[in-house]
């Protein structure tokens, strides 16, 4: 069952979502915080942007770091056919029966900026890696601290029997923009 807004700020009072902004956001910036059945999330204002200036091949088991220009900024321009890696502002913990789907804000989408979707396990907590692809053939703006993505959350009938933290998964607890792990 997707979650409403009721049920999103009773969760943050436990520490769900840290910052939290119980209302949304509008006037002026890309929306965030509290929205109709979700929350949008904010980016940072740290960033990596990828570049092909050491002809590096880009391999997720042996990621070489050199493939990213670090960045930190109000504004981040993503190259044409390129991306950037971010983190959210915002710190999450995934309760154990909850399940939470992060999709792109559409008024990045209908400039061609695309976030990936990736879901927020069981018992994950840590701030997003957020990865923003520019599709178009001309430099794009983002803004941080502002949203760049809605995340939906969807509470399970019954408790799951393993959640990311009794897997103990690679990315618990990351802090900032976390690049591959093996």
């Amino acid at each position: 069952m997707v979650k409403n807004d009721r049920w999103i700020r009773e969760m943050a009072q436990k520490g769900m979502i840290e910052p939290f902004n119980k209302s949304q956001v509008r006037k002026g910036v890309i929306s965030y915080g509290v929205s109709s059945y979700g929350y949008d999330m904010r980016v940072g204002d740290e960033f990596k942007i990828f570049t092909n200036i050491n002809s590096t091949v880009v391999d997720p088991k042996r990621f070489d770091p050199k493939s990213f220009v670090d960045f930190k900024g109000d504004v981040c321009i993503i190259p044409p056919n390129s991306f950037a890696l971010a983190s959210s502002l915002e710190y999450f913990r995934i309760p154990r029966e909850v399940l939470v789907i992060c999709l792109g804000k559409s008024t990045y989408a209908r400039c061609g900026l695309v976030v990936n979707v990736t879901p927020l396990e069981p018992e994950w907590e840590g701030h997003v890696t957020i990865e923003i692809s520019n599709t178009t053939p001309l430099p794009a703006k983002i803004y941080a601290r502002e949203g760049i993505a809605q995340l939906l959350f969807i509470q399970a009938a019954e408790t799951c029997e393993t959640s990311y933290r009794d897997k103990a998964g690679k990315y618990q607890a990351q802090r900032g923009i976390t690049l591959p792990k093996l």
